[in-house]
C-alpha cells in the first residue's frame, strides 16, 4: 500500500493529491476536506494556530493508517494535515483512501479521520474576535465516534 503523510504549514492541492491516489486497481477514491470554521461554541473565531510535535505526529498518522488498512483493503492513502497560523475558510486537513471497492474506502477515509481527532498529537488555540484565545479541549462526540470503530 502506498502511504503519504504530510504535516505542514503550507495549503494543499485536492485535485494533484487525489491524482496520486488514482491507479489501473483504484475502484473507489474517498476524500474528506477539514476546514476552518469561522465560529466555534458559540464564539466567532478570527483566528487558529495549530501546534505538533514533528516527527511523533507523523508516526501516530502513519499508525492510524496501519490500522484502517488491517481492516479494509486500501490500495493508497494521503493524509495531509496543516500547522501553524490558519484563517476562518483555510483547508486543515485531507485524508483522501483509494481502495478497489467503495464500502472500504468510504469505512477507512471516516476511521482515519474519527483517530486523527483523538489520537495525533495537534493542539489547537483559538484566537477569538473578541481579544480572548483559548486552548481547544477534546470533544466528547469526537472520542464517541472514535469508540464505535
Amino acid at each position: 500500500m502506498n502511504i503519504r503523510v504530510l504535516v505542514e504549514e503550507g495549503d494543499f492541492d485536492v485535485g494533484a493529491e487525489l491524482g496520486r491516489l488514482r491507479t489501473a486497481a483504484s475502484g473507489a477514491i474517498v476524500q474528506f476536506v477539514g476546514v476552518m470554521r469561522d465560529h466555534n461554541e458559540g464564539d466567532a473565531v478570527r483566528a487558529m494556530l495549530l501546534e505538533h510535535y514533528p516527527g511523533m505526529t507523523e508516526k501516530s498518522i502513519e499508525a492510524i493508517i496501519h490500522e484502517a488498512a488491517s481492516r479494509w483493503p486500501l490500495l493508497a492513502t494521503t493524509v495531509i494535515h496543516r500547522v501553524g497560523a490558519l484563517q476562518p475558510g483555510d483547508q486543515i486537513v485531507l485524508v483522501a483512501v483509494s481502495s478497489t471497492h467503495r464500502h472500504a474506502a468510504f469505512a477507512a477515509c471516516e476511521f482515519i479521520m474519527d483517530f486523527l481527532k483523538t489520537r495525533a498529537p495537534f493542539w489547537k488555540k483559538e484566537e477569538l474576535v473578541d481579544g480572548r484565545s483559548r486552548w481547544v479541549d477534546a470533544r466528547h462526540s469526537d472520542d464517541a465516534a472514535a469508540e464505535r470503530w
